[in-house]
């Protein structure tokens, strides 16, 4: 199964800040009961529970996922702030989860229902060392003692750098539950918004992943993929755990001689190097459309013809970027070799900065195989 791009939302303006609600965009609210949403996510992967087709279920999947953008932009707000706080160079996102990350996430996991999906919206930080990680964590820590019952609801933390999946994934996790008194507010109460907090070398692992997944079709995300590729990532995991002084990945050599000489073979019989130089500098960037005064950006990936559209948005237009979206995702969830992602960012030109996997840009994590081979 090809692992599916995110759907990222970089809002940085003024203009969408929490305590705004409406002023300038009118956010979703949820339509329909959590047992209809779930029944929405169990026509999607195959087993109905209700008479509706797949158009009626996507209806219902997109204003369940649309309704978490006004608790995410205020969570992302104060990961904002404290993420600057910690770093003034943090990297701040926020997405809201692709349909085929969707239907793949109920597919992976018995039980699973769309309703209690922690992760439909999320937002993410990353900082330069994961000493910084640690001080932001902190930092929602302490918070959450003082105002234990104001604000968003504290869920659940995972630490995936003090226990690393064994896929080498590394990073916290914090998950919320969106909490406000406020009667306008109230339908987004009980929400759940996943914060993702990551050091740079955490993040330069993680969309590597993402650029061979896009490419070879795997879903390395979800630890679904030929051996090698699945084994070369776990033994990089502990290279960059060796580097940041933090646990090493489950499964994974402890003898730093025998990591390397491990992590040197596979790097040498997979040809990484060559291959993911290859991609990013095969790719042919179509010209962008209508970007100017553009605050959203439409990009889709053609790995087969190796090309990259960009099609840009003004504020006002954000309903239909969100519309062009879906009907996007419609038109290639069928397609191998095609993704799409819709975002927000500054200017086009700080697309490549934000996006790097959707350039096929792995020039940091090339650097970082470069030097532990040495």
């Amino acid at each position: 199964m090809q692992t599916a791009p995110q759907l990222f939302l970089f809002l940085s303006h003024s203009a969408f800040i929490c305590g705004k609600l409406g002023n300038h965009m009118a956010w979703t609210t949820p339509q329909y009961k959590r047992g209809r949403v779930d029944a929405a996510g169990d026509t999607l992967i195959g087993t109905p529970v209700w008479e509706d087709d797949r158009d009626e279920a996507l209806t219902v999947l997109n204003n369940w996922r649309s309704s978490h953008g006004f608790p995410l932009q205020c969570l992302k707000m104060t990961l904002l702030k404290r993420a600057k706080k910690v770093d003034e160079r943090a990297i701040i996102a926020q997405r809201l989860k692709r349909l085929s990350s969707i239907e793949a996430k109920l597919q992976r996991f018995d039980g699973m229902k769309l309703s209690r999906m922690h992760d439909i919206g999320g937002c993410r930080a990353v900082v330069r060392t994961v000493g910084m990680v640690r001080k932001l964590v902190s930092l929602y820590e302490e918070s959450d003692a003082k105002n234990p019952t104001d604000r968003a609801e504290f869920i659940r933390k995972y630490d995936y750098i003090a226990h690393p999946k064994e896929d080498g994934y590394r990073s916290v996790h914090i998950v919320y539950k969106y909490r406000s008194g406020s009667k306008k507010r109230t339908p987004y109460n009980g929400l759940r918004i996943e914060i993702q907090l990551r050091s740079r070398l955490q993040h330069v692992w993680a969309t590597a992943v993402e650029t061979v997944s896009t490419f070879t079709g795997q879903a390395l995300k979800s630890n679904i993929g030929e051996v090698p590729w699945k084994r070369f990532f776990s033994l990089m995991g502990s290279i960059l755990a060796t580097r940041e002084r933090t646990p090493l990945v489950p499964g994974t050599p402890t003898n730093k001689n025998e990591l390397v000489g491990e992590l040197r073979e596979l790097t040498r019989e997979l040809n990484v190097e060559r291959i993911l130089n290859g991609w990013g500098a095969a790719l042919t960037h179509v010209p962008a459309k209508n970007t100017t005064h553009a605050v959203a950006f439409l990009l889709v990936l053609d790995t087969e013809a190796q090309t990259i559209n960009i099609s840009g948005f003004t504020k006002p237009q954000l309903p239909q970027a969100a519309e062009k979206y879906l009907e996007t995702e419609k038109a290639i969830e069928r397609k191998s070799g095609i993704q799409a992602v819709l975002v927000s960012v500054e200017s086009v030109q700080a697309l490549r900065s934000a996006y790097p996997n959707y350039y096929l840009d792995t020039t940091a994590f090339i650097g970082a195989v470069t030097l532990a081979i040495a």
